[in-house]
């Protein structure tokens, strides 16, 4: 059985390598010619929980849409998305380098959620599921956000970090799932790929 991974994420395509799944991979676009579909931005005052589900399911709807027009071959598509939660506000990916920065000093010796959500959608049927961490960070000095910042790492990421990373540094500690904090919870993806005929 394969899938698609509607995902650019390199961290996601080596957790499914790492479960045994084998996909191939649909390319949102971004920029000025990306697609309206995949907007991350949040909408006024919206929960970080129904945010993090709307955009996994739209996500992975609109991958099934691409697989039609693309008139490709009939598998399921998988979609993830990774979202901070810090004091009732949702926390994306970094704008620039300041940003980052400014992230980070706020993240620093607090306690903040993980949120990533997967969905699957098949033959007009779309299962979701979400992984929730807890994460605390040490104390983290200026001199030391500013080297992680430059080292570019921060930026394509949610929160500002990589745990798999450099960032590994700064956690003083984990309840939850550790690969949903990278990106794509194994045992949550799992469980949810069964309910679609997988065997593992």
């Amino acid at each position: 059985m394969r899938l698609y991974l509607a995902s650019r994420s390199p961290r996601r395509r080596e957790l499914l390598n790492q479960i045994g799944v084998a996909f191939d991979t649909i390319v949102f676009r971004e920029g000025l010619r990306g697609d309206a579909q995949t907007d991350e931005t949040p909408l006024p005052g919206e929960d970080p929980l129904i945010y993090v589900e709307r955009v996994t399911r739209t996500k992975a709807e609109h991958g099934q849409r691409i697989v039609n027009e693309r008139r490709l071959p009939v598998q399921p598509v998988l979609a993830a998305d990774t979202t901070l939660e810090f004091q009732g506000e949702i926390i994306g990916k970094p704008a620039d380098a300041g940003d980052a920065i400014s992230i980070l000093r706020r993240l620093s010796g607090q306690t903040h959620q993980v949120l990533t959500g997967v969905a699957v959608t098949y033959m007009g049927r779309t299962e979701y599921v979400l992984s929730a961490t807890e994460v605390r960070f040490r104390d983290i000095d200026d001199h030391e956000i500013r080297h992680y910042v430059m080292s570019g790492e921060p930026m394509d990421k949610a929160g500002a970090y990589g745990i798999q990373g450099r960032a590994g540094l700064f956690v003083e500690y984990i309840a939850g799932s550790y690969t949903g904090v990278m990106g794509l919870p194994v045992c949550e993806t799992g469980n949810l790929l069964k309910r679609f005929g997988w065997q593992f």
